[in-house]
């Protein structure tokens, strides 16, 4: 008796791949938010002064751009990926921060105007 497999039940290994490689495609959105909390962590303590790090992070970022992403290495690219997504997460923190306070200064402005609200339309 012969039993057919589908093709879609078999892995598709990518052509220049390797088992390392292969390895970080897998992991790399975990490694590079890993990273990127870690950094994030290390910038709100202070212990890695902000304007160095968002600068930083933007030229691993054009670094992976303009020659990593097209490295013929697999490794490299993946790497390389990690690398500048975890950098693009370090520098959204400061734009989240400001997104997140504008909303909560918004907020406790609703909050003083219904209270003052309420208290003006009390009777006594």
């Amino acid at each position: 008796m012969v039993r057919l497999i589908a093709v879609s039940d078999m892995p598709v290994i990518a052509h220049g791949s390797s088992r390392t490689g292969r390895w970080l495609r897998l992991r790399r959105l975990r490694i590079a938010v890993g990273i990127a909390v870690l950094e994030g962590l290390l910038v709100a303590v202070h212990a890695i002064p902000k304007l160095p790090a968002l600068l930083l992070a933007g030229l691993v970022i054009v670094v992976y751009f303009v020659w990593l992403r097209s490295s013929r290495s697999f490794v490299t690219r993946q790497a390389g990926w990690i690398a500048a997504a975890s950098q693009a997460f370090l520098a959204l923190i400061p734009i989240l921060f400001i997104v997140v306070g504008t909303l909560a200064l918004i907020a406790v402005g609703i909050l003083a105007v219904v209270a003052l609200i309420v208290l003006f339309a009390e009777r006594s």
